[in-house]
């Protein structure tokens, strides 16, 4: 590390994130882990928030308006520019390539990756009333909740979580859902809420990992990421992403997907579901650590030979 010169409060790293609480909350997060692996005050370290199009726009469906890059573009537009030096992403709003010149291989400690059923009146899925009202934006989630409870009423629930918190206070909705690794990142012990199995309902491919994006000339940058990356999240991302990519995942499509290591062994889940929830296909791998984006190829390569030949009509071309 000393043939890198780091940051001072005088030259600060920059580090950019979107502007919600979850992301600010993650930036921090990322700033307190560099500082402790590098012996620097925090003020060598400057957070930067950008405003992307998807934080915006709140009023449609991120598939009518451009799907997951919404949450990154200008983020790394400023990157490219260096008006930033790296940026922070909550990862399963990341696409499955970066721009040129740009690279994702950093990784934080995972948190919790269920989903949590939030509501001030109902415990879980089952205690909903038949014909109830669940505010819900992810593709994934509305087409899972269609699947279990086709009679529950789905009405659009986008914003941060404040934002979806407040909308069901206010009552456009008597439940919705929300990821139990933000929740727990915001402190938001008070919220209503039950932690959702993974056995019930799958998670997104990358739910609670969080992501740190650098140049990929900058070689201070990669230095200083190696020394505060989570090998086991990126093992566990690797199979989860390499099944992503193969699937040509996007927020149009409803995938679900989960690894877990176990041992040196890697155990894998995927699922996907037309986006009304009327089908859906459900594939497992389990194999060595070092084949873990061999093994999301695999599964997704299943998935698409055994569908029915309009299954995957609606993936983007």
């Amino acid at each position: 590390m000393s043939n890198i010169t780091l940051p001072t409060p005088n030259s600060p790293l920059k580090i950019g994130t979107r502007g919600s609480p979850l992301a600010l909350a993650q930036a921090y997060e990322t700033r307190a882990r560099l500082s402790k692996a590098f012996d620097l005050p925090e003020e060598a370290f400057e957070i930067v928030v950008i405003q992307t199009t998807g934080d915006r726009v709140l009023d449609r469906p991120l598939k009518d308006i451009g799907g997951k890059g919404l949450f990154t573009r200008e983020i790394e537009e400023d990157m490219l520019s260096g008006k930033i030096d790296i940026a922070v992403h909550s990862m399963k709003d990341m696409p499955v390539l970066q721009p040129e010149g740009l690279l994702l291989d950093t990784y934080l400690p995972r948190e919790d990756v269920r989903d949590a059923f939030v509501s001030p009146h109902h415990s879980g899925l089952a205690d909903l009333p038949e014909g109830a009202v669940v505010g819900c934006s992810s593709l994934r989630r509305r087409a899972q909740l269609a699947n279990r409870r086709p009679d529950v009423q789905l009405v659009e629930f986008r914003g941060n979580v404040q934002t979806r918190m407040k909308k069901l206070n206010d009552g456009v909705a008597v439940a919705t859902f929300l990821a139990m690794a933000g929740l727990n990142r915001l402190g938001m012990d008070d919220v209503p809420k039950t932690a959702i199995s993974e056995d019930d309902m799958l998670p997104a491919v990358a739910q609670g990992a969080i992501g740190i994006e650098r140049r990929a000339n900058d070689s201070r940058a990669a230095a200083m990421l190696e020394a505060i990356h989570d090998i086991p999240t990126g093992q566990r991302l690797a199979v989860e992403r390499s099944y992503l990519a193969a699937l040509d995942g996007s927020c149009e499509t409803p995938i679900a997907g989960l690894a877990i290591l176990n041992g040196g062994t890697v155990d894998f889940r995927g699922e996907i579901l037309r986006p009304d929830g009327s089908e859906i296909i459900v594939d497992a791998e389990s194999g060595a650590i070092e084949d873990g984006a061999e093994i999301g190829r695999a599964v997704a390569a299943r998935m698409r030979a055994s569908a029915p030949d309009d299954f995957f009509s609606w993936l983007t071309a």
